[in-house]
């Protein structure tokens, strides 16, 4: 990583691109740190520290924090991200925007644009329900319509703008800027983390005991790390031949290639959408006020708060744990199957004279994908369900607060290695010479 550093800052136009990235990144943590008009900041300080559920401590960390401080980028890109998913799963259910998708670059701007758009609206929708929800229990200093108002048009201009320089960081910078974003947003929480770790398990301990508490952490991190890397860069390889044509006196085709199929093809979509789902009514019974009754529904919203799974005290609640992994498997076989289609592929190869050396083309390829494919998402959710659950258990065990978990890891890890790609390609690029020039 170090080299393609070194190699890439030695051009110019690769150097100003990264600085480019890097000044974005500063305005955006500059505008974390400025309070919304109206808000009082001592309210949504309180709210955390009487709830610590999973969902408002996953959109803290997707914020960077700043949703705990009510900035200015309170909402940060999650409006964007979300709509992003809507109009991707709506493109296999309309068939307007499937041919839009298939329109090439001028398909890809009006869905990018029905992408603004809808951002937009959902901020909207958030930024009210947050002023009306919160507002009402003391989350602003009076109130009002006007303040009220304010607050909304604040959010979402903070997270429009937002959404404008994650465009700008794709087009001026290195990298998906909208990820870049994120990834900044998640990392600036964990110094916060780590200082919380050593506060309750290294902090006025003997000196042996600290020293093995900290030998731990640092080895649950790194195994962590390393495996979330294997399971992000890991493939399967499904190799495919093509047969050869005469036309003339010209020979086409006769070249071996493969299908390279990820073995986490959902990527962190799978955790994302059950977490969502799980803790959606979490949300929903915190805004009403209705989250700490005694009834069978309170009940199951304690089954379904990661922050109750694994603990010892608690084991009752754990079910939920049970619960999270069928939908994580569920929905990693539901993404794949609307992203990746056997089906289209086979006819694809079958066109262009290529074939799976030992299966003939048509249905008997479409059922070979298929079973190669099953199996690659079984083994992708498994991995994606061991990162994940490593921090619940440390969390619901030992009982560590900390808001980077396993969801934070594989975001982490997939950007920078996606980013790193990106720049060594252009490195390759700009330095290749070629046969001509040798």
């Amino acid at each position: 990583m170090l080299e393609a550093f070194r190699k890439a800052f030695k051009i110019k136009d690769i150097r100003k691109k990264i600085g480019y990235t890097f000044l974005m990144l500063i305005v955006i943590r500059i505008g974390s740190q400025l309070p919304t008009p109206g808000v009082n900041g001592e309210y949504i300080k309180n709210f955390f520290a009487q709830n610590t559920g999973e969902a408002f401590n996953l959109f803290n960390a997707f914020t960077g924090g700043s949703f705990e401080q009510m900035s200015v980028f309170a909402l940060s890109i999650t409006p964007y991200i979300t709509s992003s998913i809507i109009v991707q799963l709506l493109t296999i259910a309309i068939p307007q925007l499937e041919e839009m998708q298939r329109d090439g670059e001028t398909g890809r701007k009006k869905i990018v644009a029905i992408t603004r758009y809808l951002t937009v609206g959902l901020a909207l929708i958030e930024s009210g329900a947050m002023a009306i929800g919160f507002g009402r229990q003391g989350l602003l200093v009076k109130y009002n319509f006007v303040n009220a108002a304010i607050v909304v048009l604040t959010l979402t201009a903070g997270s429009a703008f937002l959404m404008w320089i994650g465009e700008r960081i794709t087009e001026k910078g290195v990298g998906n800027g909208i990820s870049i974003v994120l990834v900044i947003n998640i990392i600036s929480r964990i110094p916060s983390d780590m200082t919380t770790l050593f506060d309750q398990f290294v902090k006025g301990k003997a000196i042996a005991s600290a020293g093995l508490a900290v030998c731990v952490i640092i080895a649950i991190i790194l195994a962590l790390v390393v495996f979330t890397v294997i399971l992000q860069d890991g493939e399967r390889r499904i190799a495919v031949q093509y047969s050869q044509k005469v036309v003339g006196r010209r020979s086409y085709g006769g070249q071996s290639t493969n299908i390279p199929l990820k073995v986490n093809t959902a990527g962190v979509i799978p955790i994302i959408f059950s977490s969502s789902l799980m803790q959606f009514p979490i949300v929903i019974a915190t805004f009403l006020g209705k989250d700490n009754g005694s009834g069978i529904g309170s009940e199951i919203l304690r089954g379904l708060n990661q922050s109750n799974w694994c603990n010892p005290e608690q084991i009752k609640y754990s079910w939920g744990l049970v619960l999270y992994i069928v939908l994580t498997v569920f929905f990693a076989y539901f993404y794949t199957s609307i992203t990746f289609n056997p089906l289209e592929i086979a006819n694809n190869m079958k066109k262009s004279g290529g074939f799976i050396p030992g299966i003939r083309p048509g249905r008997p390829t479409v059922e070979y994908l298929t079973k190669i494919l099953n199996y690659i998402i079984f083994v992708g959710a498994c991995g994606l369900i061991l990162v994940q659950i490593v921090p619940i258990l440390f969390n619901g065990w030992l009982g560590a607060k900390v808001s980077f978990g396993g969801t934070s890891l594989i975001i982490i890890v997939s950007v920078v290695l996606e980013t790193l790609k990106q720049i060594d390609s252009m490195t390759l690029v700009r330095t290749y010479k070629g046969f001509l020039n040798s």
